[in-house]
């Protein structure tokens, strides 16, 4: 499945947005108009729907109900979020949406308004019910909820499995000196490593192969790649470089580059699963022509696999790549009244342009330019 569309009300960024997806997705838009916060509401989903998540603590992550509403948010406050899932694009199998409003009183805690659930065009679950006549009762959504969701547990299983991973490469290197409890679900790959090291042998074998036959190409000298454990048991990864010294040329993942890092990073998530992928920014501190490569290697998993990739992005070598269509890429806009959100093919001009031949990076990235940036020039 994927999620083909996504209805939004006051949350963060959006005053209202109603989106339509293909299986590969380009967010594009200036600094701070809300490209994360678009990726966060498919986490947002899944924190309630995992094991040992719900609702409650997925706004209390967020900071609470207030910092998860739009700013723009006055006679209508509540927060709105809807999705459907679909084969293929085609018709919706199933509909989700919850409305997320506070209490009057009491404890102000975050409740919902209401909570629906769609099976194609018939609604089999709509909240408030007889049973919620107890306030306390909607402060957990039926999604969560084991002995409630028996007939639409596809839906949860489907947005638990949601991954998002943008590895930091200093994480990953000195893991050490990031003291303190880790992020739920790790989104950052500070144990990035014991991840590798607890995917069944065969698997993890198979995907090094791979991403080392990658490497080779992208990473001058590079011959070879494997996972391995110290003497301590700890796990690393450690590469093999050409040199004239036999066995000298070994590094483990601390001398590796910020680019290798990543690459094997963005390799290794693209392998994992089925499931929605989302990446923030994987262009960064990948050489251009390794950037431009990105858009087809994500079209080619996907026709295996049948998995939908977002990607937000800055990158005019990325979105250089002319197989890139109008219908994957959204548009984000901020206004006075909330972030626009823009599909590009909907746009007359863009479209036009797009069929002229022209790339997304010549024709939309222009449109994202923010305003006045040429003051930037007399700054002292």
């Amino acid at each position: 499945m994927i999620i083909s569309r996504l209805v939004l009300k006051n949350w963060r960024n959006f005053r209202a947005a109603d989106i339509r997806f293909t299986e590969r997705v380009f967010v594009i838009g200036p600094n701070a108009s809300g490209k994360s916060n678009l990726l966060d509401v498919f986490r947002f989903l899944r924190d309630i729907a995992k094991s040992g998540g719900g609702l409650q603590q997925a706004i209390v992550q967020r900071g609470g109900l207030s910092k998860v509403r739009c700013l723009a948010a006055r006679k209508e406050p509540d927060v709105e979020i809807e999705i459907e899932l679909s084969e293929d694009g085609c018709k919706p199998l199933w509909r989700y949406g919850i409305g997320i409003t506070q209490q009057v009183r009491g404890y102000r805690q975050p409740i919902l308004r209401f909570e629906k659930i769609w099976r194609g065009d018939t609604l089999i679950r709509e909240r408030p019910d007889a049973d919620d006549a107890d306030e306390l009762r909607l402060t957990q959504t039926h999604l969560e909820q084991i002995n409630s969701n028996a007939d639409f547990r596809e839906i949860g299983r489907f947005l638990e499995s949601i991954r998002y991973l943008h590895l930091v490469p200093q994480l990953l290197r000195h893991p050490e000196a990031f003291q303190g409890p880790g992020i739920p679900d790790d989104p950052y790959g500070r144990n990035f490593l014991e991840m590798v090291v607890k995917t069944p042998e065969k698997t993890r074998r198979s995907r090094l192969k791979r991403i080392e036959a990658a490497l080779r190409e992208a990473v001058p000298q590079l011959k070879g790649l494997t996972d391995m454990k110290d003497e301590t048991g700890i796990p690393h990864l450690e590469a093999t470089y050409a040199h004239w010294r036999p066995n000298a040329g070994r590094q483990r993942e601390d001398q590796f580059s910020d680019g290798t890092l990543r690459l094997i990073g963005l390799f290794w998530s693209l392998m994992e699963g089925e499931a929605p992928l989302l990446l923030e920014e994987p262009e960064l501190s990948l050489h251009s022509e390794i950037v431009a490569k990105l858009p087809p290697l994500f079209y080619r998993l996907q026709r295996k696999r049948r998995r939908q990739i977002f990607v937000s992005t800055h990158s005019g070598d990325m979105l250089s790549q002319k197989s890139i269509g109008g219908e994957e890429v959204i548009i984000l806009r901020p206004d006075k009244e909330g972030t626009v959100v823009e599909v590009a093919s909907s746009i007359d001009e863009v479209r036009n342009l797009l069929e002229a031949g022209l790339s997304v990076a010549d024709v939309v990235l222009p449109r994202t330019r923010p305003a006045g940036l040429g003051q930037l020039d007399l700054f002292e």
